[in-house]
């Protein structure tokens, strides 16, 4: 087990009715005005809004709006959302919807008290305890932002998908209740699944020997992920399932699923670079991609790793023969992203080999070389993985 920190200052409110409990708890906490974080038009339609800022109203904390986040969220709407963090005084950053809201909102945060361009952040990694405060009404289960440090930013100017991590930035409170993800529509669904299956992958295969404590949490959560999934896709109004998996996309991305570890994150990089080119393309998706066609370079580096991976989560019969039951590990993961409707190739998402060259420059902008660890990873090696994608 390698040395680690772990912080996780989350208070979370999980149940039925949690968002009601935005304005008390907020107001408990010293919050005076805060500025609404949100996407599009489905959060207001819900009443879901109405019922954020009527308890905001009910515990006298004045609030300021800005709604209209894309998926891959981009630099521009956190500008705004800064400027008027300036204007009005604002002393809580309140994110309702899913990992692009609270994306930009934590851009939001921590640009809120700076000087110069937030992209500054992203650009440099620099760190900053001068982070307004955030709190989150979770909509969609996925990226497991509500207890993350980190953010990922797009900005369209540049041509850039970047991250910064920073714990300042975790979310003070989250207020997570499963029905709220009953009418999510069923594409958004599995490809949240998806994102939260693919943030333990990364955990999981890195260069370090067994850490079994994390390990064993990892692949508990993976056994859950995959036997929730087609309950809550055949069942969107199971409470229970829904539960299950809203709480499972929290641990995924929280930081206990890799402590001890070096962790890889060269699939997210792979795919940041795809969404970064698209931004059309739904971040899961991508992931749904590019992940079997990362472990298809990369087993051999330790086979055994992945035929483990296979017994443990896909219950395969070992057959003495470490490659292929490492292949077979990799061909039950498409097929359970297959499973949920996920896209299997880079074809299906219009991405055709011409397109490779386009992604190079900015990855190793982002990634460096070499990238991830349990296979290091030179820009050759990602033209590869990105044409074993391909079909």
């Amino acid at each position: 087990m390698e040395d680690f920190e772990f912080v996780s200052p989350t208070h979370f409110v999980f149940g039925r009715g949690a968002e009601e409990q935005v304005g008390p708890k907020l107001a408990g906490r010293g919050a005076r005005k805060a500025l609404v974080h949100f996407g599009g038009q489905s959060a207001v339609a819900s009443g879901l809004i109405d019922r954020v800022k009527a308890s905001l109203d009910a515990a006298g904390i004045e609030h300021v709006e800005l709604g209209g986040v894309r998926p891959n969220p981009e630099i521009g709407l956190s500008r705004e959302g800064i400027a008027l963090c300036k204007e009005h005084g604002i002393d809580w950053v309140l994110a309702v919807g899913g990992g692009s809201v609270i994306d930009s909102a934590k851009a939001i945060a921590v640009g809120a008290h700076y000087d110069g361009d937030v992209w500054d952040f992203f650009e440099t990694k620099q760190q900053t305890e001068d982070v307004l405060p955030i709190a989150v009404v979770l909509t969609i289960p996925a990226a497991g932002s509500e207890a993350s440090k980190n953010t990922v930013m797009s900005n369209d100017e540049l041509g850039l998908k970047s991250g910064y991590p920073n714990n300042a930035q975790r979310p003070k409170l989250a207020f997570m209740n499963p029905e709220l993800t009953f009418t999510l529509p069923e594409y958004q669904t599995a490809a949240g699944l998806t994102d939260m299956f693919c943030h333990l992958l990364e955990r999981f295969f890195d260069d370090v020997g067994a850490v079994p404590v994390t390990d064993n949490l990892c692949l508990s959560l993976m056994k859950t992920v995959r036997a929730e999934a087609p309950r809550v896709m055949v069942e969107p109004d199971n409470y229970d399932a829904r539960a299950n998996v809203m709480w499972a996309g929290t641990l995924c991305h929280q930081g206990l699923a890799g402590v001890g570890r070096h962790e890889d994150w060269a699939t997210h990089g792979l795919e940041h670079e795809l969404s970064a080119l698209n931004p059309g393309i739904t971040h899961g998706a991508g992931l749904a991609v590019m992940f079997p066609a990362w472990m298809e370079f990369v087993y051999d580096a330790n086979p055994a790793r992945f035929a483990y991976y296979g017994r443990e989560v896909f219950g395969l019969a070992p057959t003495g023969d470490l490659e292929a039951d490492a292949l077979s590990a990799i061909d039950e993961t498409r097929s359970f992203f297959a499973s949920l409707g996920m896209p299997i190739t880079l074809a299906e998402l219009d991405v055709e080999e011409d397109d490779i060259e386009k992604l190079i420059p900015t990855l190793k902008e982002n990634k460096g070389e070499p990238f991830g660890s349990f296979k290091k990873l030179t820009m050759d090696d990602a033209r590869e993985i990105y044409r074993i994608a391909l079909a």
